[in-house]
């Protein structure tokens, strides 16, 4: 199973205040041990809301609203993709992990819905694009 871990954001991360040098050597350590297992498909931080947007929906409406956004607590600062055998190997993979921040911080976990998820709704022509559109970006 696939699983997104998101790294939620702080005051400080939203001001822009950058991780010392060692949280990036702990936060790199625990990169290598997530690769090495195989667990690591991706990974990224990202910059605050106030270099952000957000688009929302209306009907057929589009209203852009410029970051920074208010709520830190519902925020995001960075992202893993793991693939893992369950939610307890997801979890015990992130309670191994550094404090992303010099604070308190939380990671959250969510599976990442898979072609099964969908029943059929997710018809074979559906499916066939996915498999099409995952080919050529290079992902299984």
């Amino acid at each position: 199973m696939r699983v997104m871990v998101m790294v939620k954001a702080t005051a400080e991360s939203e001001a822009g205040e950058m991780p010392d040098e060692a949280l990036m050597t702990a936060m790199g350590r625990f990169n290598e041990e997530l690769v090495k297992a195989g667990v690591m498909l991706a990974g990224e931080g990202l910059h605050p809301t106030s270099r952000g947007a957000r688009v929302l929906f209306e009907g057929p409406t589009r209203t852009v609203v410029d970051g920074p956004f208010a709520e830190t607590k519902e925020l995001v600062a960075g992202f893993w993709l793991w693939q893992v055998r369950s939610m307890d190997e997801a979890i015990e993979w992130a309670r191994r992990c550094p404090n992303p921040h010099a604070g308190p911080s939380q990671l959250e976990i969510r599976p990442v819905f898979e072609a099964e998820d969908f029943g059929a709704e997710f018809t074979p022509e559906l499916r066939e694009q996915e498999a099409r559109l995952r080919a050529q970006i290079g992902q299984p």
